[in-house]
């Protein structure tokens, strides 16, 4: 599993404090991670990914929510989704990234090449569907899981074309110490957008919350 995985890491460096930074499926895997307490953790750092409670209450009541996600439904599908996404050289691959960038510049022509590169390698793109594939029940299924004690900053991009600003909210059932940064104009894509606003946003929480040393 990801987060035995994960936990190996720090076995292996012996570092701390423990600290995750994670976006999109990474998020997922850290979620996963601190709820289940797979090892003790000084922080936690989410990237435009809500907490999976939070997720399911919104897709109950939110058709707009279920609309921006119809790609989890499409990637359930077998072999269709890889043939499309790896189609006229997985030229969807680069639209995903800089069709919802706000910033376009983030992805210039040589970075959606790498990205393109690598969806094409034999089973890449399977392999990368397959997280989808594996998680849809857990994501769609009603739980109540563990409070989190760990602190915990989330960052958001406001403009984030798959998840709503909605799924920032109502944090305080189950995250202890919850602190949220939203960034104005900002797509799903924070850390490549706006690199200067999320350091400077995780290097405040992190001496307030001392973390780590302050410069």
């Amino acid at each position: 599993m990801a987060q035995d995985d994960t936990a190996a890491m720090f076995d292996a460096l012996g570092t701390r404090p423990r600290l995750l930074v994670a976006h999109d499926w990474g998020a997922v895997i850290t979620w996963a991670f601190a709820i289940r307490r797979t090892q003790p953790l000084d922080g936690l750092v989410i990237m435009n990914v809500p907490h999976p409670a939070i997720l399911h209450r919104v897709l109950r009541r939110s058709l707009r929510q279920i609309a921006r996600s119809w790609y989890v439904a499409f990637f359930q599908v077998p072999f269709l989704p890889e043939r499309a996404l790896r189609a006229r050289g997985a030229r969807a691959v680069g639209q995903m990234f800089r069709g919802m960038a706000v910033d376009k510049t983030a992805f210039p022509d040589d970075v959606l090449a790498h990205y393109q590169a690598n969806a094409l390698r034999p089973g890449a793109m399977t392999a990368m569907l397959n997280y989808y594939r594996a998680n849809f029940a857990a994501l769609v299924r009603r739980s109540e899981p563990a409070r989190i004690e760990t602190p915990t900053l989330m960052i958001w991009g406001e403009e984030d074309a798959a998840l709503g600003v909605e799924l920032t909210e109502g944090y305080a059932p189950y995250v202890t110490d919850f602190t949220l940064r939203r960034l104005p104009r900002v797509s799903h894509w924070v850390q490549q957008e706006a690199p200067d606003r999320v350091n400077a946003a995780l290097g405040e929480w992190l001496t307030e919350r001392r973390i780590a040393p302050s410069a």
